[in-house]
């Protein structure tokens, strides 16, 4: 065999726009060039401990357990529920879209009884639902996702960790879209576990997954009758490696574990506050321009967040095709939809150093041109000009 065939590495240069993985800051990815060392080094035991750090404030808690997990967000979802659910628990899942039926299935393999509570997708979920569910009596967890990634719905999450602790169970976040880009007060909001993806509004490449879980879920996982049913994601042996006891468990991605820390701290330096607000404001921004265009957004405004917008496919309009000509012509990448939506939206992400104007006025202009030669009315000028609007008024 010979390697000529197989020349250097060289992606082309893209702007991510999709739902993830976001476009890193240049200061992420210079941290992933930092040497390699041991994973049980004490100069690698520092960085973990920072990072550890910083996922408290990003979180916004105190919980001592909290980690970044060696894989992407699905293996944040996955280590929540083998970790809290054993066979023959009921779980009350809430599902309005694509990651809400991940998170059923993922706790069916656990054994467990599933509930579901169902939303239309884009819709949020009525919290009125989840108390009938949990009228049933015995459920061990709620899970649902602060924003659904299939359909750019924001779910107010209040109201449904309150009635999870009414009623004995523990709530569990999906946070992997909003974590980084939108307020998540785990504390203060009283969720019991929570987890998320490096590669979204944390700015890092995939890789990670953090989670984090108070006392009464680490009580829980104490109490099981049986061992967690997958070795790799048994947080009472992760806590020992991330924590004081520093107990061998597995190698852990050194370089992803630079990068993370590195997009953490890129994050508290501008300020929580202050990102989530360019988040807001931008992602406004974004969605007047695609309406002012004569496209209709899926979720109801109330509950649009402005990390990911889901766009409505106009009639007789290939979006795929409209995906290709935009990565061809222009180097933006949005994605298509999921599950029942695949081929009906099309999703667009502003997220981590992905949110920036600039990107606002090239995925409106390139859209627009697109559409344009598709026989779609689509006004350019007057999207950029509503969308500048919104910029300016804080919308």
């Amino acid at each position: 065999m010979t390697v000529e065939r197989y020349g250097e590495l060289g992606s082309a240069a893209r702007i991510l726009l999709g739902p993830g993985p976001s476009e890193p800051d240049p200061r992420v990815m210079q941290a992933m060039i930092t040497p390699v060392v041991g994973h049980l080094d004490p100069a690698f035991l520092n960085v973990m401990n920072d990072t550890r750090d910083l996922l408290r404030s990003a979180f916004a808690t105190a919980n001592r357990l909290t980690v970044a997990m060696s894989g992407t967000g699905s293996a944040g979802m996955e280590t929540c529920m083998v970790n809290l659910l054993e066979p023959g628990d009921r779980a009350v899942i809430c599902v309005n879209g694509a990651f809400g039926e991940r998170m059923a299935e993922m706790a069916r393999r656990t054994g467990a009884e599933t509930v579901i509570v169902r939303a239309p997708w884009g819709q949020p979920i009525d919290p009125a639902d989840v108390e009938e569910a949990l009228k049933q009596g015995g459920a061990k967890i709620v899970a649902f996702v602060h924003v659904e990634t299939s359909t750019g719905v924001c779910q107010p999450v209040e109201e449904i960790a309150s009635c999870a602790r009414a009623y004995g169970a523990l709530s569990v976040l999906d946070a992997v879209s909003s974590l980084g880009g939108m307020p998540v007060r785990i504390d203060e909001w009283g969720i019991d576990a929570a987890y998320s993806g490096s590669q979204k509004c944390l700015g890092a490449p995939p890789g990670l997954a953090p989670v984090t879980l108070n006392d009464r879920a680490r009580e829980r996982i104490a109490r099981r009758k049986g061992a967690v049913q997958s070795w790799y994601l048994d947080l009472t042996l992760i806590e020992n490696y991330w924590g004081e006891a520093r107990a061998y468990h597995h190698t852990a991605p050194i370089s992803m574990v630079y990068a993370l820390r590195e997009a953490l701290r890129v994050a508290a330096a501008e300020g929580w506050e202050a990102r989530f607000e360019r988040h807001r404001r931008l992602g406004r921004a974004l969605q007047a321009g695609l309406a002012a265009m004569g496209l209709e957004l899926l979720a109801p405004r109330e509950y649009r967040a402005p990390v990911v917008t889901a766009v409505r496919v106009p009639d007789g309009v290939d979006e795929a095709a409209v995906r290709r000509r935009l990565l061809a012509e222009y180097g933006i990448e949005i994605a298509g939809g999921l599950g029942e939506l695949k081929g009906q939206v099309w999703r667009i992400g502003l997220m981590g150093y992905s949110c920036r104007w600039r990107n606002v006025v090239l995925l409106l202009s390139a859209l627009g041109a697109v559409l344009r030669d598709l026989g779609i009315q689509a006004s350019v000028d007057e999207a950029l000009s509503a969308s500048a609007e919104a910029l300016a008024a804080g919308d």
